[in-house]
């Protein structure tokens, strides 16, 4: 066996050059080397697949979780029953649920003086059908008067009160209007006919508390306000009233028409209300006088 260690080395053979040739190792080296770069690349081979089984799984992790992060059930969004309770009634603002009405007939006068003496007076017959509502104000409730106790609501609602009272002006007249002797009275009609319906505002205010319109109106609002749960979808509730408070009508102007302005009259005192007026039946028209013969 021969080898070539430098360049000089070269053999001339067949008349050309030829380069020198590797150098030869036994059978057994070979096989040897064969065998240990099968097992490197193997080795890479198996390596390389370990490690993209485990980007693969860490990835399939990494999406899993990020899966399970966005699909993840969301919490139940808490209601407060209270104030929804409040919203719903309050739809109804002030529940009217009573009206009482009643039909007066209230005589007004006025006097003319002169010297401190009265020269004329007039006197006015007013009938008037007037009206008053009551209930409870829904528009006042707050959370606190709602009570949740497991399933079950306790609702309060506020005291029963007078909502309003009014003249119904299209069935209401003066009935009768009188100047007196050689008509001397004052020209205050509309001042006379004004304090004719604060009257009856004021009577029949107090006719509806002495029936006791306030108790009717507390009760009714309970049965309503019940029913308005009970659309609304609660099953069970329960509805408690209050004591009714004092029975006034609320100052509203309004309610009485606006009379037109007329000049003053000299020095007249101020008007007056007879006593006894719904008890008082209209005046008849005066008689007639037989013509002269």
């Amino acid at each position: 066996m021969s080898s070539y260690k430098t360049r000089d080395d070269w053999s001339f053979r067949n008349g050309g050059i030829q380069e020198p040739s590797l150098p030869s190792y036994p059978g057994h080296v070979q096989f040897l080397w064969k065998q240990v770069s099968r097992l490197a690349t193997g080795g890479v081979v198996v390596t390389l697949l370990l490690v993209g089984a485990g980007i693969w799984r860490t990835g399939g992790q990494l999406m899993g979780g990020l899966r399970d992060l966005v699909t993840a059930p969301q919490p139940e969004p808490k209601v407060d029953v209270r104030s929804l309770v409040v919203q719903q009634v309050r739809s109804a603002s002030e529940l009217t649920t009573a009206v009482y009405t009643m039909e007066s007939v209230v005589p007004a006068s006025r006097e003319r003086t002169l010297g401190g003496y009265v020269i004329g007076k007039t006197t006015l017959l007013y009938i008037a059908h007037a009206e008053v509502r009551a209930g409870v104000d829904l528009s006042v409730l707050q959370p606190q008067d709602v009570q949740v106790n497991g399933d079950s609501i306790v609702l309060r609602l506020p005291p029963p009160q007078i909502l309003d009272s009014k003249i119904d002006v299209n069935r209401s007249k003066v009935y009768d209007y009188d100047r007196g002797f050689l008509g001397l009275g004052p020209d205050v009609a509309p001042e006379l006919q004004e304090l004719a319906q604060r009257e009856t505002l004021n009577k029949i205010v107090e006719a509806a508390c002495s029936d006791g319109v306030l108790q009717t109106a507390n009760d009714r609002a309970k049965l309503a306000v019940s029913q308005l749960l009970t659309t609304a979808g609660y099953s069970q509730f329960s509805v408690e009233t209050q004591t009714p408070g004092s029975c006034t009508a609320p100052a509203n102007p309004a309610n009485i028409p606006a009379a037109p302005s007329l000049p003053p009259e000299t020095t007249p005192p101020a008007p007056s209300l007879s006593p006894n007026p719904a008890s008082k039946a209209p005046p008849t028209a005066p008689p007639t006088l037989p013509p002269v013969i």
